[in-house]
């Protein structure tokens, strides 16, 4: 039951970036069906199936939350974690683009930017720092073999 309340409280993060925030500084949304919207809703989809995909990671395989005040135990970097760093900030960014384009919001879109430069300066400054300190070399190793935010395949 613990651990289930600290899984439910981690989901705080991404209800406040992709829900809270965007309602707040978007006062009016109205969807107009195009196909911006539908390629926005598409991007919503990936998104959404990327954060899945990873909070289910980070809770199997590295047996603790995306939150940083319950962060996970082991170094996940198999599965989509050896493409990118930060798949699951990918996956908000996404969303965030998707939102934009599915409501045509120009703030939405503004938080989208936003919300990518302060992750960039997190990362950089705290994160980062943080995890070389809790892992250490296999950390290191894993930082030079894969890019922080562009995917890349194995091949």
């Amino acid at each position: 039951m613990k651990n289930f309340l600290k899984q439910l409280l981690s989901l705080i993060l991404p209800i406040t970036v992709l829900v809270i925030v965007p309602l707040s500084v978007e006062s009016r949304l109205s969807l107009a069906v195009d196909i911006l919207s539908v390629i926005g809703a598409l991007f919503i989809a990936v998104g959404v199936f990327i954060l899945a995909l990873t909070i289910s990671m980070f809770i199997r395989l590295g047996r603790g939350t995306l939150a940083p005040w319950s962060p996970t135990k082991k170094l996940v970097v198999s599965g989509i974690y050896s493409h990118t760093r930060n798949p699951m900030i990918t996956g908000v960014l996404l969303c965030l683009l998707g939102e934009s384009m599915m409501f045509h919001s120009v703030n939405i879109f503004t938080w989208f930017i936003l919300f990518f430069l302060i992750n960039n300066i997190y990362f950089t400054l705290f994160e980062e720092p943080s995890l070389t300190k809790r892992f250490g070399k296999e950390y290191l190793e894993y930082k030079r073999n894969v890019p922080r935010w562009i995917p890349r395949s194995k091949g």
